[in-house]
């Protein structure tokens, strides 16, 4: 009797594997739609987005009065914000160097997917006051490359990862430990809540002039081409693009040229 419920259990463990496994796909994607974790359609429509413009308050990298202006808002616990993550750092060695592209980042924990994320968020907000604009860029770009996604950062991580940066860990763990920044989290959601953002990650690409129409007639076409209708949208005053989902370098290379030139 042992041994036949040994066999049942065998097949079963399989089955789930493989269910896990087809779910993944499914939430990566289909075709080629870059991947959005908790992924909702992207808002179709021709209004502007409703976003908080970007200040001094906010976390940039880059100049920020550069053409295009890269709002992301992220998960640190969301696998695609981990792919996206090197689309970005991609972008910013590439665009950023030469003052055409600034990158903005805000928070947006998926808290139903990843209930470690806010968490996390606060441990950014946390470096950016112990060490700075540099500490906080560097404290992200770690948490990402250490984390393997979906809520399996071991809290333990956060303050060794502090440490590796150069933050005092004694200052860090007391302000972690004090949730000051809850408030800071939860209006950047809000923010990208009323920006359209049902899932991660989601960007808008403010732009300082419109788009010229061979500019917006080059972007419809590689939307149009590449089944991008529901990952890249521009706002009707043309000074706004929608970037659902973990587009690739070079797929943000394209849209940023289009733009550019």
């Amino acid at each position: 009797m042992q041994a036949q419920k040994n066999n049942l259990i065998i097949p079963a463990s399989v089955l789930l594997a493989g269910f896990l496994i087809a779910a993944g796909i499914y939430f990566a994607g289909k075709g080629n739609n870059p991947p959005v974790q908790n992924n909702p359609n992207a808002s179709t429509t021709s209004e502007d987005i409703n976003i908080k413009p970007v200040s001094s308050s906010d976390h940039i990298l880059g100049n920020p009065d550069a053409p295009v202006v890269i709002v992301e808002f992220s998960d640190t616990e969301c696998p695609y914000c981990k792919m996206f993550q090197s689309t970005m750092e991609t972008i910013m060695s590439t665009y950023g160097k030469n003052g055409q592209v600034a990158w903005v980042y805000r928070y947006f924990p998926l808290d139903q997917l990843h209930s470690k994320s806010r968490n996390e968020a606060e441990a950014v907000e946390c470096s950016n006051t112990l060490g700075g604009s540099t500490a906080f860029w560097k404290y992200e770009e770690e948490i990402y490359a250490t984390t393997t996604s979906n809520n399996t950062l071991d809290p333990s991580a956060l303050p060794v990862i502090a440490k590796d940066i150069g933050l005092n860990v004694s200052d860090f763990n007391a302000c972690l430990a004090s949730n000051k920044y809850a408030d800071l989290i939860q209006a950047d959601e809000q923010d990208g809540i009323n920006a359209g953002a049902q899932g991660t990650p989601y960007s808008v690409l403010i732009l300082k002039t419109p788009l010229s129409s061979d500019a917006e007639n080059t972007i419809d076409t590689y939307v149009a081409q590449n089944g991008l209708s529901q990952n890249v949208t521009i706002s009707g005053s043309k000074k706004q693009i929608v970037m659902n989902g973990a587009l690739p370098a070079n797929m943000v290379e394209t849209i940023l040229d289009a733009i550019l030139k």
